[in-house]
């Protein structure tokens, strides 16, 4: 099952994305700028093979939902987003409203 709701923030409306596969679910938070996204995030690939589209987005492990996604401190982001101001440990809320 595929969820997909708007959050809104000050800045403006972010979508957030739950994927339900078997055993696992995926998370996002995308604006038109950036995302934040569970642990099936491989930064390390978008700062190496994909370094090129400069790609902005965070990392949170541990999380099932949305809710804990927003509210969870980001473990890694792209060489894109501390560009941006964005950086690990970061809360994902404050990461998101900074990709607008």
């Amino acid at each position: 099952m595929v969820e997909v709701v708007p959050i809104h923030f000050p800045e403006g409306t972010a979508i957030a994305v739950t994927v339900r596969l078997p055993k696992t679910t995926l998370l996002a938070v995308t604006t038109d700028n950036g995302y934040i996204m569970c642990g099936a995030l491989d930064v390390g690939l978008l700062n190496e093979r994909l370094a090129s589209r400069e790609i902005l987005a965070g990392r949170a492990v541990g999380v099932k939902t949305i809710q804990e996604l927003l509210d969870a401190p980001l473990e890694s982001v792209t060489t894109t987003a501390e560009n941006q101001g964005i950086s690990a440990g970061m809360i994902g809320r404050e990461a998101v409203a900074r990709m607008f």
